[in-house]
């Protein structure tokens, strides 16, 4: 995966796509606008969420003992995975102790991050998204590019397209005669799913939340497809970041209102399905936890990182982002992008990687995510530290051209002559390469600015020229 400004480069070549996500973030914008207006304690909720997280990190030991110990006596097996590899073994593992070669799944991010749909495909096993964004993205061979809408990059007749194509090739076929109508293309997606929910013997589940108190998971969704995977699969495996704990069912209710409203613009959640380990012919009668950890002890034990992990997934800050709106998810590298996806995923994959080390600087700094954040994760401020830790951890690794460029800034800002002669050849400059107002291509190293915005020309007159000229040099 190339560095952020490469992929966002490509990506902005990209106009349908500019259009697709212009318009759907737009939409979710006004609509959860809207909603948060109607609560007059919008802000308490929020200080509330912030708090409960904020607690629960600080006290996670504790709490995902009593999760476990909750689980374990109402029937559930708990299982802890250290990283993604040792999560897709312990998950392959159960899935073939059932003797089954599918799967469901709900919509899950944890799955995705650590790539448990290609693990078990190598181990011979399919696995079949049920959410209908994530259907449209696994049915078109693609990549998520959305915390909340997956498939936000696609449009209705590209859906439409998509499953013309490739429904049939792994199930029920689309209709002959589909349109790009959305109630159309949701019964295509209906009757496709249908046959692998009643078929389906072990579906594999994320979760929203976890409360500890009494080791329920919670996920909510919108379509109704979590509900079948939940309840209809006779074992049920559930994979979990270990941040998604909450203490108890109090506190879970101040994430019930934070979540919908900031995420799909809606009161409350269509479906908010709960389970809690299993009873004798009621859902799965096998019931497995994998708690992830995948990198997140690292990022708690950064005081100021670890509030990223404070993130319910809502996707308010994707939606209000600059530069998210322009270049879309697949330009970050990971399953997380946007303003939450440059702050989490070089904690939990550090930044060894081009992608990875560029991503905090995948921002312009205005703070519009942090304004509509709903437990006020600070990720302006999260930017600029993980900025400052890429350059002391690759500070070993010089830029030599930079270095020169620094060097020579160095030597002109020391002396005030030679500032005073530098500004004056500066002013002059403008008459060749800085005639419109702006300059859109500078030689290296200084082409890192003009391959992403326009360089603004020098000014005609430096302060130091117009002070001498209208003030004489005096005070």
């Amino acid at each position: 995966m190339p560095s952020f400004p490469d992929a966002a480069k490509r990506e902005l070549a990209d106009s349908q796509l500019r259009h697709n996500l212009a318009n759907a973030t737009t939409t979710i914008r006004r609509k959860r606008a809207d909603v948060v207006d109607e609560l007059d304690d919008w802000a308490q909720l929020r200080e509330s969420g912030a708090a409960i997280k904020a607690h629960t990190l600080s006290n996670l030991d504790t709490y995902l003992e009593r999760f476990e110990t909750a689980v374990t006596e109402a029937g559930g097996t708990v299982h802890w995975a250290r990283d993604a590899e040792e999560a897709n073994r312990i998950v392959t593992e159960l899935v073939r102790a059932t003797g089954e070669r599918e799967v469901v799944k709900v919509k899950s991010m944890a799955t995705q991050e650590i790539e448990l749909n290609e693990a078990l495909a190598e181990a011979g096993i399919d696995a079949w998204e049920t959410d209908l964004a994530e259907l449209i993205v696994q049915l078109g061979h693609d990549t998520p590019s959305h915390i909340l809408v997956p498939a936000i990059h696609r449009n209705r007749a590209e859906i439409r397209e998509i499953f013309r194509s490739e429904m049939g090739k792994v199930g029920t076929p689309a209709p002959d005669d589909l349109t790009d109508e959305p109630a159309r293309l949701a019964d295509a997606a209906r009757r496709h799913l249908r046959e692998k929910f009643l078929r389906a013997k072990v579906a594999i589940s994320g979760a929203n939340f976890a409360v500890a108190d009494t080791g329920t998971l919670v996920v909510v969704e919108s379509e109704g497809n979590g509900r079948m995977c939940l309840t209809l699969p006779e074992t049920l495996i559930s994979v979990v970041g270990i941040e998604k704990i909450v203490p108890s069912w109090q506190d879970l209710e101040v994430f019930l209102q934070l979540l919908p409203r900031s995420s799909t613009g809606e009161r409350m959640n269509p479906y908010t399905s709960t389970w809690t380990g299993v009873a004798a012919g009621d859902g799965p009668q096998e019931f497995h936890v994998v708690l992830l950890d995948n990198g997140r002890t690292n990022a708690l034990a950064d005081e100021v990182g670890r509030q990223a992990l404070r993130c319910i997934r809502c996707s308010a800050c994707l939606n209000v982002c600059p530069v998210y709106e322009r270049t879309g998810g697949h330009a970050y590298g990971s399953v997380y992008p946007g303003p939450i996806g440059a702050v989490l995923t070089p904690q939990l994959r550090g930044t060894a990687s081009e992608v990875d080390k560029s991503l905090p600087y995948a921002s312009s700094l205005c703070g519009a995510c942090y304004d509509v954040c709903p437990v006020a994760i600070d990720i302006p401020d999260l930017l600029v530290h993980l900025r400052t830790r890429v350059v002391e951890e690759h500070s070993g690794v010089r830029d030599k051209p930079m270095d020169a460029l620094m060097g020579v800034a160095s030597w002109v800002l020391g002396d005030a002559k030679r500032l005073a002669v530098a500004q004056k050849l500066a002013s002059w400059s403008r008459k060749v390469i800085g005639r419109r107002g702006t300059i859109g291509r500078l030689p290296a190293p200084l082409s890192r600015w003009t391959d992403a915005r326009d360089a603004p020309a020098p000014a005609q007159e430096s302060f130091r020229s117009w002070w001498e000229r209208n003030r004489g040099g005096k005070a």
